[in-house]
């Protein structure tokens, strides 16, 4: 089509027109060309918490969310209207509010991460999605040459964890577990007073993990018919098939196995995070582990532990116990001379003297206060941020551990370096899952 001047003109005077109206306070300090894109894949209960996050750092720019559920309540209050749609649209009002217009349009919605994956724009991924998934997107993502910043399990296996590693650090790029307890100046506090000495010798670490937060449907329940707007194929991806019921889905996934690792994996990755942290084995792991006597349901949809209790005991000697407690997530460390909580209900000690210990965390234990915000400094510094990838394996290589254990109801004795079981070929079998193609 022939295009004339006047027109050109006409055109590009809107076009410029449309550019001004966005005001400094929007760009910040960075100019567009220095802002690093952002798509978040995942956009529910945690998904939109983490993408309020990045929408609050003025040289980042949420330019996409991706869903496999257009828009339903279902979350984890009943008054939690999320997905793609409600996403885009948190973006784009968000944006709105800081432009002399009051509109703002420029957020895409997708129902496949691969179409993310596949804009060249994209500089970083936030994925915040159900466990199973989080090997395929990250594999995928670094493939892409996205710098990652993953939710916490970093995986559902230790075979996923492994495969993780591998491409994060083949393809160079950034990924930060979302383990956020690490940039809370309260852990970093109770962490350095653990492995400084100011408690003894360190003996005994509790980790503390919250009971069920849902009850799902019991014996007999009945498949459902799939909501308009979910891909529910698309949601069981790499997991094995089942009929569709509301409550195997969106927050509730955590109930199941097939899934996720139960509250292990959903609170203990923060309190056996801190625990492997204050014992600085963070990149290792413990030499054996025991259930201590869990309890598990016998019917009913959700089939992970009911009541965590299980033992662990590391090379050093030192003691780990994971347990059920309250509403609490904690992890207390305890030595020869004195111990330390943190946790969810604030920081506690067995002497006020243990506050005024003389330390500071910061110098070893970094600064920063804003887990999103170190993830973005890792991006444009191209370093770790504080939970790198073999960290968060770490980590969530002592929750799959933990469950192993309870599964089996035995002891188990563990190779941190070589990432298996010692002589138990059942136990070793269920360090990997085979994924339902095509996601293998």
């Amino acid at each position: 089509m022939k295009l004339s001047r006047r027109n050109f003109l006409s055109r590009a005077g809107a076009a410029l027109a449309a550019f001004s109206i966005v005001p400094a306070r929007v760009l910040g300090a960075h100019a567009p060309s220095k802002r690093l894109n952002v798509a978040v894949i995942g956009t529910g209960n945690q998904g939109v918490q983490d993408m309020r996050l990045f929408l609050a750092e003025d040289d980042c720019q949420v330019v996409a969310v991706c869903d496999v559920n257009r828009a339903s309540a279902g979350y984890k209050s009943a008054d939690q209207f999320l997905g793609r749609e409600p996403g885009r649209q948190i973006v784009n009002a968000w944006y709105a509010e800081q432009t002399r217009a009051g509109s703002y349009r420029g957020c895409a919605a997708y129902n496949d991460f691969r179409e993310v994956l596949a804009r060249p724009d994209v500089d970083a991924v936030v994925i915040v999605v159900p466990d199973h998934w989080h090997r395929v997107m990250t594999v995928m993502a670094a493939a892409a040459g996205k710098d990652i910043y993953c939710e916490k399990p970093l995986s559902l296996t230790v075979a996923d964890g492994r495969a993780m590693v591998a491409a994060v650090r083949r393809y160079g790029v950034v990924l930060q577990t979302g383990s956020h307890e690490r940039s809370r100046f309260q852990t970093k506090f109770a962490v350095e007073l653990a492995r400084s000495g100011k408690l003894g010798q360190l003996k005994k670490i509790t980790a503390i993990v919250g009971p069920w937060n849902k009850t799902g449907p019991e014996s007999g329940w009945q498949p459902m018919p799939v909501p308009e707007g979910f891909d529910y194929e698309m949601w069981l991806g790499p997991a094995p098939w089942a009929p569709y019921h509301k409550d195997r889905c969106l927050y509730n996934f955590r109930f199941l196995l097939d899934y996720s690792g139960g509250q292990v994996t959903n609170f203990g990755a923060h309190s056996l995070d801190m625990a492997q942290w204050g014992n600085g084995s963070d990149r290792s792991g413990p030499v054996e582990i025991a259930d201590a006597g869990s309890e598990w349901p016998t019917d009913g949809l959700f089939d992970v532990a009911r009541n965590v209790h299980f033992r662990a005991r590391y090379a050093n000697g030192v003691e780990l116990e994971c347990i059920t407690r309250d509403d609490n997530v904690a992890c207390r460390f305890e030595g020869t001379e004195g111990w330390v909580e943190t946790g969810y209900k604030g920081l506690f000690t067995s002497s006020p003297s243990l506050l005024r210990a003389g330390i500071d965390p910061q110098e070893k234990l970094g600064t920063n206060a804003n887990h999103v915000r170190n993830f973005l400094d890792a991006i444009r510094t191209r370093t770790d941020p504080i939970v790198p990838v073999e960290v968060g394996h770490s980590s969530a290589t002592l929750c799959h551990l933990g469950n192993i254990a309870m599964k089996l109801g035995r002891k188990l004795r563990w190779d941190p370096a070589a990432e298996k079981f010692i002589g138990d070929d059942a136990a070793n079998r269920m360090l990997v899952r085979a994924p339902r193609e095509p996601w293998s």
